[in-house]
């Protein structure tokens, strides 16, 4: 496909840009300076009742560029966040970007050993960490040498009384669950958040970047596949994305928005259409630690967000909630799903539930991450991820020829280029070779665009199944699982079938109370109006009470494929 005849550009809503160019060249602190600029007095936190505005927030954030850098921290030295959402996070983020150093987010639920690995492989110059998470932290600290570590409470920010009674409710979780109480040991080598911003000196002017190649952040990627990476996020990277999100959402006013921010930070996705979309805005970003159903209904009937980034799985629980007819989620104009596929089914039962709009859009970290969305204007295409965001280039690529771009209709790897598309990944000049060619980021996804320009994801290359010789892709077979009515998750992988190729395996968790056979699904699947052809009906079903899922809800496949191939090489088996 010749990108200079972007068939997707018709199918732009009126109001929305084909192109946010230029790009301011500062760094990306800005977002933040001049949301407290234009609405000083405007909430810019929410947090558990007490609304923390933008003046106050700029300043808490020049009081903690302040703290890092009377610890030494200056350009490119890497900060690591450990938290959950909070404002500490926002504070310490933007911080961060002020001084020129670079934020490094690390997911607060990991594995002591992936966050050894994480640590060792970013080489962070101080942590902050959430004090019921330091003996995760504490117990990798000698390892990964790290000489600075501030800690905060969650309570830091929280007004009266919730300030005096969370702890009491916090210490009661952590010895129901086995966890040291208090967290950190009163020997332990750490400065306090609080004590420490209350004696910060004065901040250092804003740091002077080279915003197309001075990395704002890191953020590790892979964890779904593979090892996790670094992919190096730019001010312009950073500040491209939340300006071409901010385009899409035409049917917004600066100032006047507010961002349900329950997706952790840490997360691309959230980052971006959470923390600066918001910020960019000017919107109160309403912020909560974790995702709790009842809480979340609660604070969106409290708060009255406007906007609501999620993924599937917060969809699939508000339609699943008995609830939910209860809390008044009325305030919800636009929902946008990403960080994995949003089932039809789905989407079309959380609309007739709350009458929000609630589009399906596409992106991966190495793109900062949107690349592409649906519309908001009423044309979203179901079954589709959308259309390029302004400024953003795609074409698809043969899968035996990188090479040569395929027809329209034709099934090819998804390839991005825009102002979003990442520096590189962290110390791996190899792998950023292998998946940015002449300003291509190569996705792995394999895709199909119609002629109008919307996008089709099929699959992920790395996931396709060989059955008898024809392509067999998981989501195709999963999207024909979620129609079925007892059918509430469902993931399909690969398996050994005997004879040297692969059979279709379904795991399924089913909706409570529901009580479908293995039977009843291969029917399901076998039945002509599914449009799966036979080679594609999954020849082992295995339900389960979970999944295996990440912190935002996507299935970690590769788990289902490791947990198989110990299963066929174990004696028993």
């Amino acid at each position: 496909m010749d990108t200079r005849d972007r068939p997707w550009l018709a199918a732009y809503p009126k109001d929305v840009p084909t192109s946010i160019e230029p790009v301011p060249s500062e760094n990306a602190y800005s977002l933040l300076a001049g949301a407290a600029s234009r609405h000083p007095d405007r909430p810019a936190i929410a947090w558990f009742g007490r609304h923390l505005s933008y003046r106050a927030l700029e300043a808490e954030t020049a009081r903690f560029a302040g703290v890092l850098s009377s610890h030494g921290i200056g350009p490119r030295d890497r900060v690591s966040l450990i938290l959950p959402n909070c404002p500490q996070y926002v504070i310490a983020y933007y911080a961060t970007l002020r001084i020129g150093a670079v934020v490094v987010g690390n997911n607060p639920l990991y594995t002591v050993r992936e966050l050894a690995h994480q640590l060792a492989d970013a080489g962070p110059s101080i942590v902050v960490v959430l004090d019921s998470l330091y003996p995760s932290l504490e117990a990798v600290r000698q390892e990964v040498a790290l000489p600075t570590v501030i800690v905060t409470r969650i309570t830091d920010y929280m007004g009266f009384p919730k300030r005096q009674l969370a702890p009491l409710k916090l210490k009661k979780e952590a010895t129901a669950g086995g966890h040291p109480w208090p967290p950190v040991p009163r020997d332990a080598d750490v400065t306090w958040w609080a004590r420490a911003m209350k004696a910060a000196p004065e901040p250092p002017p804003v740091a002077a970047v080279d915003a197309a190649r001075d990395p704002a952040a890191f953020v590790y990627t892979g964890g779904t596949t593979g090892v996790a990476k670094g992919a190096m996020l730019s001010h312009r990277n950073i500040l491209a994305n939340a300006m071409q999100c901010g385009a899409w959402f035409t049917g917004t006013e600066d100032g006047a928005e507010s961002i349900m921010c329950v997706l952790p930070f840490f997360h691309c996705y959230c980052a971006t259409v959470g923390l600066h979309l918001g910020i960019l805005m000017a919107a109160k970003l309403v912020l909560l630690p974790r995702f709790e159903l009842e809480g979340l209904l609660k604070e969106i009937e409290k708060e009255r967000p406007t906007l609501f980034p999620g993924v599937p799985r917060l969809y699939i629980a508000i339609n699943e909630a008995t609830t939910v007819g209860h809390h008044d989620l009325s305030s919800i104009k636009y929902c946008l799903s990403g960080a994995g596929a949003l089932p039809l089914a789905v989407a079309q039962r959380f609309r007739a539930l709350t009458g929000a709009t609630l589009v399906e859009g596409y992106g991966l970290t190495e793109a900062s991450p949107v690349a592409i969305a649906n519309p908001l204007d009423g044309s979203a295409r179901e079954g589709c991820i959308g259309i390029p965001v302004p400024d953003t280039d795609a074409k698809l690529v043969d899968l035996a020829d990188p090479t040569r771009s395929v027809a329209t209709g034709e099934q090819g790897e998804l390839c991005i280029r825009g102002p979003q598309v990442m520096i590189g990944y962290w110390n791996r000049a190899d792998e950023t070779a292998d998946v940015i060619r002449d300003g291509w980021l190569h996705t792995g996804d394999i895709a199909v665009m119609e002629s109008d320009g919307f996008f089709r994801i099929v699959d992920r290359l790395k996931d396709m199944i060989k059955v008898s010789g024809f392509n067999v892709y998981p989501t195709e077979v999963e999207q024909v699982l979620y129609r079925h009515p007892d059918v509430l998750k469902a993931c399909v992988i690969g398996i050994p079938d005997g004879q040297g190729g692969e059979m279709v395996k379904a795991f399924i968790v089913l909706r409570p109370g529901s009580s479908a056979t293995t039977a009843e699904i291969g029917a399901w699947c076998r039945d002509p109006s599914t449009g799966l052809a036979g080679f594609r009906v999954p020849k082992a079903i295995e339900f389960r009470g979970e999944l295996p899922e990440t912190l935002v809800g996507k299935v970690l496949r590769r788990v289902l494929v490791e947990e198989e191939r110990r299963r066929a090489a174990s004696p028993a088996s």
